[in-house]
């Protein structure tokens, strides 16, 4: 409990000293990893109203503390905002703009998603009854946000939870179990392919069009925007599309903290790229084309679902992530269930 009280200070540094608003809390489910609770949890205190504490409360106090937030996102890799009072997307977005951080476009990335208002988006629009794999977000190709803000506007019936694993784990738990594997993930990278329909296809997880994903039904410009985000485009039968990105590096050097973290979507697209224009065994290989290792691939989906922090969601939940340090996933789920998302710089 010690490391808690000096993160609570820590985090509560910059308010007032007669009104805390951030204060450190916890979940049954929270780990503890190398010191830090992971995820870093923060709550009104115990004795305080939630009328008292509505999301203009809480916008003011993570402007005042954004130093301290940002020391703490770094310490744990997610932090969870839990019990204020926010009720709606716009109140979403304003908590999002409070941290101060640079918006980053969602181009090149798989999911189908809708904007809401502002900065925020639906998450993954997938049908309910799929599992999203673990990755880390829009790993598949080179340039990637820096933050990701997960929002429960209504919480699901049952199941539905975002579980979060931390990269670094990942890859130490890797390179013990399979070192030939990590030692060929270092050298080759990863080439990430997928066909793109002609519309978004929300039946699928990687459902989203070659319109929507390069914001344009010009398709000169589709390849002039893909090429800045590193994807090279071959025009198919039908409309479709083949996206190829990499090599890229699986394995990411993390200069804030000296040490390698797992850094890729390989388990995503290995096993569940998969619709009526892609098949999983296809979607992704090591960089110079050479085919995965089944047995490496299957026995890192179990050891993510092993390691991982899964907590159900309560409406008004906001999750931030640390995306180099954190990947992240989504159980199936009985609707109703609302998650919005925004991305950052």
């Amino acid at each position: 409990m010690g490391s808690l009280h000096k993160s609570s200070e820590a985090v509560a540094e910059a308010e007032d000293k007669e009104e805390k608003v951030l204060v450190a809390s916890h979940i049954a489910e929270q780990q503890w990893v190398e010191g830090e609770p992971f995820p870093f949890v923060i709550s009104p205190p115990p004795q305080a109203s939630s009328r008292r504490f509505d999301v203009g409360t809480l916008v003011q106090a993570i402007r005042r503390s954004r130093p301290s937030l940002e020391s703490q996102l770094l310490r744990s890799g997610a932090i969870l905002l839990r019990g204020y009072g926010v009720e709606s997307a716009s109140d979403f977005n304003d908590v999002v703009e409070a941290f101060g951080f640079e918006q980053f476009p969602y181009v090149g990335g798989a999911a189908p998603r809708s904007n809401v208002v502002g900065r925020v988006f639906t998450a993954n629009e997938s049908p309910p009854d799929q599992k999203i794999p673990f990755h880390h977000e829009m790993a598949q190709v080179p340039t990637f946000p820096a933050r990701l803000f997960f929002y429960c506007d209504t919480e699901p019936k049952e199941g539905g939870e975002t579980p979060i694993v931390l990269s670094h784990v990942v890859y130490e738990k890797m390179v013990n179990e399979y070192p030939q594997f990590v030692n060929d993930l270092e050298e080759k990278g990863l080439l990430y392919i997928r066909v793109l329909g002609t519309g978004d296809d929300l039946s699928s997880p990687i459902g989203r069009g070659w319109q929507s994903s390069f914001m344009t039904n010009d398709k000169v410009l589709a390849e002039e925007r893909a090429a800045k985000a590193g994807m090279r485009l071959e025009w198919l039968d039908g409309g479709c599309v083949r996206t190829i990105s990499g090599p890229l590096p699986a394995i990411k050097y993390d200069y804030r903290h000296g040490r390698k973290v797992w850094f890729n979507s390989m388990v995503a697209a290995y096993t569940g790229w998969e619709d009526a224009r892609n098949k999983p065994e296809k979607a992704v290989m090591f960089g110079d084309g050479s085919p995965l290792p089944a047995d490496a691939v299957l026995a890192c989906l179990e050891m993510l679902n092993k390691e991982c922090v899964a907590f159900s969601w309560h409406q008004g939940d906001i999750l931030l992530l640390d995306n180099i340090m954190v990947q992240h996933s989504r159980r199936p789920f009985k609707p109703p269930r609302r998650i919005l998302a925004s991305l950052t710089k």
